[in-house]
């Protein structure tokens, strides 16, 4: 692995001696210097900001790109960034945002009102040309408007009242006007990406390692924060190391600062031996399956619901899992906006899930399988690698099924045809979903036709011709992105969880946490709303 050795033998004496000094290190004034190892588990894709929400694309992101507010991890409130102030009017049809003046591009141009206009315009209507997609953040955008150098308006053409904290999500993050001139294929390439955050681009190996260093002149940190100047390391590298026992083996032989994607069985292990793990909440859709209604295997409500019946999530997380990972109550985590408790709709009861499957005509037949009319009751599922422990998960719930008489084979991600598939309700009658935010607008973004279009619906993502439509859901979650009253843009938020369950379209299992692991030497990691790392405070008390 480019960049750091793994010799975990010969460092384990020196990794003991630095737990002993752990206690002092925390206790330290910030040093200036040095360069974070950080390990990811994956590869970032594409670096197009609205493609931040693929963790392994943020965690970059999140270095190198600012954007015009910040959202408090603590209170969720959003707070001034490179916009100092900002207003809409009553209906949430214009926002007019004042920036700092000073801010630069890391390539020295302004970033002007014209620049975030081009950044907004971009994101929020596409570029197909260049095969930019609209962000999921983002609803009903009309135009921008240059006011002056220093102010910019935007114009909807519905109520967007989840804008303002649009702006503070990773999938806004503000680049140059070269940036976007190039397409979607380019900004595979971190060096295409010129932000105007702490850190830059200085060197790439493509899906091996990206190399960031400090910008020196940077000096715009969220208005609210007493930092404000350079970031304090002088570096960092995200080294991709698909291993989950390598990358703790790095860490605890002192070979690696900070390491993302900590399986559960692994956390102890980590705190054992006093290193810190760093489980953040993602507050948005919990960790899923989706129905896809079109198939017809499952396009009866009961069948759904027999299966959702026959989940125990309990034994999921309590099997696979540690305290970090919640069994689901509801379609939404209990620390997103919006959450309401629905565990009697959520209830594990095989004796009725039989009776379900019996009533929609299913029947055991002399194999173990339910059949009807010849076809036998045999569903398949994507393995999805962001998620932790997914093919585990997945496995135990077919062990599950099959109980009931139910086969569900787990096919792996890496297949060449999986994306196509997956878009296919017939090949892919289920989906592993999962998305975060700290907005009610992410039921919007994991169920609505044009957003991430979960259960594959008419007029969505599919190329297939499709009858399946949910003019009801699909109403309700159009009212919770335009609603300019909070407390009931709140209610419909829980209309939409209770509608989703009722029509058994999907089955929660558990919240989904990100979970990471540092080094006693390292201080001031800090965290987005939804768990992303941000290292502009960090420091190492080693180096």
């Amino acid at each position: 692995m480019k960049g750091v050795k793994f010799s975990l033998l010969t460092h384990s004496l020196w990794a003991a001696s630095v737990l002993v000094a752990s206690s002092a290190w925390s206790a330290q004034q910030p040093v200036k210097g040095g360069t974070l190892i950080y390990l990811e588990q994956q590869a970032h894709t594409t670096l197009y900001p609205p493609a931040g929400g693929f963790y392994p694309n943020g965690g970059i992101l999140n270095q190198i790109t600012d954007k015009l507010t910040w959202q408090n991890p603590k209170t969720l409130a959003i707070e001034p960034w490179i916009a100092k102030s900002w207003q809409s009017n009553a209906q949430k049809t214009e926002w007019t945002f004042t920036l700092r003046p000073g801010v630069t591009f890391s390539d020295g141009s302004p970033v002007d009102a014209t620049a975030v206009a081009k950044n907004f315009d971009t994101y929020g209507l596409g570029n197909n040309a260049k095969h930019l997609t609209v962000s999921e953040v983002i609803n009903n955008y009309d135009h921008s408007e240059v006011i002056d150098p220093l102010t910019v308006k935007f114009y909807f053409n519905k109520p967007s009242p989840g804008f303002l904290q649009g702006t503070s999500a990773i999938g806004l993050g503000l680049v140059s006007l070269s940036t976007l001139s190039k397409s979607l294929e380019q900004l595979g390439d971190a060096r295409n990406i010129i932000g105007s955050g702490p850190f830059v681009v200085s060197a790439e190996t493509l899906g091996h390692e990206v190399d960031l260093v400090a910008r020196k002149d940077y000096h715009w940190g969220p208005q609210g924060a007493a930092h404000q100047g350079p970031a304090y390391l002088q570096g960092i590298k995200v080294i991709v190391t698909p291993e989950d026992g390598v990358r703790i083996g790095a860490l605890l032989a002192g070979q690696a600062d900070f390491i993302r994607q900590v399986q559960a069985y692994d956390e102890k292990r980590v705190a054992t031996q006093h290193f810190t793990v760093y489980a953040e909440a993602t507050r948005g859709v919990n960790d899923s399956l989706s129905f896809r209604p079109d198939n017809p295997l499952v396009s009866d409500i009961r069948v759904r619901k027999a299966l959702s019946l026959a989940t125990n999530r309990k034994q999921i997380v309590e099997t696979l899992f540690s305290s970090h990972y919640p069994a689901a109550t509801s379609v939404l985590a209990a620390s997103a906006a919006g959450y309401i408790p629905l565990q009697d709709l959520l209830q594990y009861n095989p004796k009725q899930a039989a009776q379900l499957l019996d009533e929609a005509g299913w029947r055991l037949g002399s194999n173990g399988l339910r059949e009807k009319q010849g076809v036998p009751l045999a569903l398949s599922v994507y393995i999805s690698p962001p998620q932790p422990q997914n093919k585990e998960v997945l496995q135990l719930i077919a062990h599950q099924w099959k109980a009931l008489g139910v086969m569900l084979t787990i096919r792996p991600a890496d297949s060449g045809t999986a994306a196509i598939n997956r878009l296919n309700p017939i090949k892919a009658p289920l989906m592993v979903s999962e998305v975060g935010r700290a907005d009610p607008d992410v039921v919007k973004s994991m169920f609505y036709p044009t957003n991430r279009d979960a259960l594959l619906q008419k007029g969505g993502m599919s190329d297939k011709v499709k009858a399946f439509r949910d003019d009801k859901l699909n109403t309700l979650l159009s009212q919770i992105s335009t609603e300019t009253d909070n407390a009931k843009r709140l209610s419909l938020t829980g209309d939409a969880q209770r509608y989703l369950l009722e029509q058994a379209y999907v089955i929660p299992i558990f919240e989904e946490p990100q979970v990471y692991a540092g080094a006693p030497w390292l201080n001031g990691v800090g965290f987005e709303a939804v768990g992303r790392p941000s290292f502009y405070d960090t420091w190492l008390a080693k180096h």
